[in-house]
């Protein structure tokens, strides 16, 4: 049996769909019923309630061999409670029930200059850390920023022609698809066969600055949309206006400082990365029409 938590998730979804197309036995681990696609809803069994309540996790993990296992960032929550608390009670369910591997998703930046202050990177990289501490064999999808981040922003690209964010505009960073997240993750869930505890880099084929997401965009949207570096500062306050405690929306400062700075330009790319959609080809399928509508 696999456990596949957030499975309405971009990524958890996607890969709770994967697993059930091959035939996988899956379980799924979801707060309300009624959010869950009918093609995972009709397929799956499933487990409804927070897979941080520990009475849930000892239904969700009862003879299960395998854990896709997502902390949500619940950003009313001190950081640290949000990543190493949360995943607690599943630590102690996987020792309880004999869980023989886990597959998570995890950030770029372990055994880096960064590691101990990248805000959200450091704490997920804590969580792992708890989820190794068991015993069980990990293998953590160690990922930069996510492309459909951008996507979030498309409603000022429209309206305003401008999208904002603190990182230099120059600076050439790794992006990924969520798409690619899943497959990747679902390449290690489906298998059986493997042990230890490690990374696994899932980047995309080539790094884009700010300035040349911009000018991807204004061609796509045939008209100039272009990028303004903000101060961390003025980064940090819609997160505090969202509810955000000053623990979690200082730790996303800390992580873009930490991406301005380099902590996700350390991995190089290998034959799995090139395979991957670049970010041209990602924008021209699910970003163009959100520009042109």
């Amino acid at each position: 049996m696999i456990v596949v938590t957030t499975p309405t998730g971009q990524i958890g979804s996607h890969i709770a769909r994967e697993l059930l197309d091959a035939g996988k036995p899956v379980r799924v681990v979801v707060r309300n019923v009624d959010t869950l696609h009918k093609q995972i809803l009709d397929r799956a069994e499933v487990i409804e309630g927070s897979h941080g309540d520990a009475a849930v996790l000892d239904r969700a993990f009862e003879h299960a061999e395998t854990v896709f296992w997502v902390a949500p960032p619940d950003m009313s929550k001190e950081i640290d409670a949000a990543f190493v608390g949360f995943t607690r009670p599943a630590a102690e369910a996987i020792r309880r029930h004999g869980v023989r591997r886990v597959v998570g998703i995890t950030a770029l930046g372990r055994g880096t200059a960064w590691q101990d202050r990248a805000g959200l990177v450091t704490a997920s990289l804590r969580m792992d850390d708890l989820l190794m501490s068991t015993g069980v064999a990990f293998r953590g999808m160690a990922m930069p920023s996510f492309m459909e981040n951008i996507a979030r922003q498309a409603g000022s690209m429209k309206e305003k022609g401008v999208f904002f964010g603190p990182i230099d505009p120059d600076k050439k960073l790794p992006l990924t698809a969520t798409r690619d997240i899943a497959a990747a993750a679902v390449h290690w869930l489906a298998k059986e066969d493997w042990s230890g505890q490690s990374e696994v880099p899932v980047i995309g084929p080539e790094d884009w600055s700010h300035n040349d997401i911009a000018a991807i965009v204004s061609e796509l949207a045939g008209r100039e949309i272009r990028y303004q570096q903000i101060g961390f500062d003025q980064f940090k306050q819609p997160f505090l206006a969202r509810g955000a405690t000053e623990s979690f929306a200082q730790g996303y400062v800390d992580m873009y400082r930490a991406k301005n700075e380099g902590i996700d330009n350390v991995v190089e790319r290998d034959a799995d990365s090139r395979s991957r959609i670049d970010f041209r080809t990602w924008a021209e399928q699910h970003l163009k029409s959100a520009l042109l509508d």
